[in-house]
C-alpha cells in the first residue's frame, strides 16, 4: 500500500527550469534524458519542499534561475489522511523566503519539515561506509529532522551555539577576559543540546541496525551466499575511557542529565587544546556511526560489493524506520542516477523492494526503470518535461 505520494509539482525559475508543471503517478516515475538537461534539478525541487534545502552543496541563491528575482516551488501531495500542499518562494538578495502549508503562511521553513517525507539515494550515498564521518552524520540529520521536530530544533540551536563558541575560541588569545567571562554560558547551552541530540541519534541507530541486519542478510543469502553479520552503533565523542567504563549500561544513551554533565565536563576542562585549535573539539559535530561486519570495521575489511550492500541496506532502513515512526506512511523514494552505479544483483534487489511504493528517479536511459509494471516516463530536455506512461 502506498501512503505518502507526491502527486504534482509546479516549478518556476528554479535552477534551469523556467516553468514546469509535472504530474507523478503512485508507482515509478522516471525522469530521463541527456545529461545537464534538468533531471536532477526537478528531483532537487521535490527534495527542497521536504527539507528546505538542497541535497547538493550550493548556496540558496544559486537555486534561483540566473537573472531572475525569485523562484517558486509548489508540491501537492497526499498521505494516508488527506491531500496537502507545500509552497516555497525564494527571493534573491537577502535570501528571504515565503513558505505556505495548505495555503497558510508558515513562520519558518523548518516548521514544515516532516510534513512531506522523502528518502534520497544518490551515488554519494554509496560512500556511506567508506567515506568520512560527516556523511554518516548527515544521514542521521536528514532522517531524524523529518521525523522529530524537537531534534531539528536542537540541531539548529546547536549549530548556532557552536558557531558562537568557535568564534570565541578563535578570539581567546587576544581577549582572554571575554573568553573566561562568557565561555561557561556557551558551553552549558552546547552541552544541553548535545545531550538531547545524542539520545535521538543513539535510538535511531538502534532502530536502523535491526533493519540493516535483515536487509543485508537477505541480499547476501540471495546473491553472494555469505553469512556476514553487520552491526551499527552510535559513536559519540564522550571519551573512550568514559564509554568503556559504562559499556553494557542500558541507560547510557537515555539519561539526558548524565550525558549533559559529561559533555559539560569535556567542554570546560580542555580549553588549552581548543584555543590552540581555534575550534570546539568535543560534541555531536564530531560523532560517527561505527559500522562493523563480523566484528571488524566495514570501512577497512568489507569488499566494495559488501560496502555497497550495506549502504543500500541503510537507505532502505531509513524508509522503513520513517514509516514506523509516522504511523505506517511510507516516504517517497528519490533515486538520483543511482541504479547505474549498482550491479545487476543489487539493482534487482532494490527494484523488488520498491514495488508498491512511489519512486521518482533520474536516468539517461528510459530502460533503467525496469520495475515490472507501469512507469510514468518523463522526458527532460533543457528544463522542459514531456510525460508518457508505458508498460515495462
Amino acid at each position: 500500500m502506498i501512503d505518502t505520494v507526491c502527486q504534482h509539482i509546479d516549478v518556476e525559475n528554479f535552477r534551469n527550469i523556467t516553468a514546469a508543471s509535472v504530474t507523478f503517478t503512485e508507482g515509478v516515475n522516471l525522469l530521463h534524458g541527456d545529461n545537464a538537461q534538468g533531471k536532477t534539478n526537478l528531483l532537487e525541487a521535490v527534495y527542497f519542499t521536504a527539507l528546505g534545502k538542497s541535497f547538493r552543496p550550493v548556496k540558496e541563491a544559486e537555486l534561483i534561475r540566473f537573472g531572475e528575482e525569485s523562484a517558486h516551488v509548489v508540491n501537492r501531495f497526499s498521505d494516508s489522511v488527506r491531500a496537502q500542499s507545500l509552497s516555497v518562494r525564494l527571493f534573491a538578495g537577502r535570501g528571504r523566503r515565503v513558505v505556505e502549508q495548505n495555503g497558510m503562511k508558515v513562520g519558518k521553513m523548518s516548521d514544515m519539515v516532516g510534513a512531506f517525507r522523502v528518502v534520497l539515494f544518490c551515488p554519494e550515498h554509496l560512500s556511506l561506509i567508506q567515506g568520512g564521518p560527516e556523511l554518516r552524520r548527515s544521514y542521521l540529520n536528514v532522517a531524524l529532522s523529518q521525523l522529530r521536530p524537537l531534534y531539528l530544533q536542537s540541531l539548529q540551536r546547536y549549530s548556532k551555539l557552536l558557531k558562537e563558541r568557535n568564534a570565541l575560541l578563535k578570539r581567546a588569545p587576544e581577549d582572554m577576559a571575554t573568553f573566561k567571562a562568557t565561555e561557561p554560558m556557551w558551553s552549558a547551552q552546547l552541552a544541553h543540546e548535545a545531550a538531547i541530540i545524542t539520545i535521538h541519534r543513539a535510538r535511531y541507530v538502534r532502530q536502523v541496525n535491526d533493519h540493516v541486519k535483515a536487509c543485508f542478510s537477505d541480499m547476501m543469502t540471495k546473491y553472494e551466499g555469505g553469512d556476514e553479520l553487520p552491526e551499527l552503533t552510535y559513536q559519540p565523542t564522550l571519551g573512550s575511557d568514559w564509554l568503556r567504563e559504562r559499556e553494557g549500561d542500558p541507560s547510557l544513551f537515555t539519561d539526558e542529565r548524565r550525558l549533559e554533565e559529561r559533555y559539560l565536563e569535556l567542554l570546560t576542562t580542555r580549553h588549552d587544546r581548543e584555543i590552540g585549535a581555534g575550534a570546539t573539539l568535543w560534541g555531536i559535530h564530531k560523532d560517527d556511526v561505527r559500522i562493523h561486519l563480523n566484528g571488524r570495521p566495514a570501512r577497512l575489511y568489507a569488499s566494495q560489493g559488501q560496502q555497497r550492500s550495506l549502504a543500500l541496506a541503510m537507505k532502505l532502513a531509513e524508509g522503513w524506520v520513517s514509516a514506523y515512526e509516522s504511523g505506517g506512511d511510507m516516504p517517497v523514494f528519490l533515486f538520483d542516477d543511482v541504479l547505474s552505479e549498482l550491479d545487476v544483483h543489487r539493482r534487482d534487489y532494490l527494484v523488488r523492494q520498491m514495488r508498491g511504493r512511489q519512486v521518482i528517479m533520474t536516468a539517461c536511459d528510459p530502460a533503467a526503470a525496469d520495475f515490472g509494471g507501469a512507469v510514468n516516463l518523463i522526458h527532460v530536455d533543457g528544463g522542459r518535461y514531456t510525460q508518457k506512461e508505458r508498460e515495462v
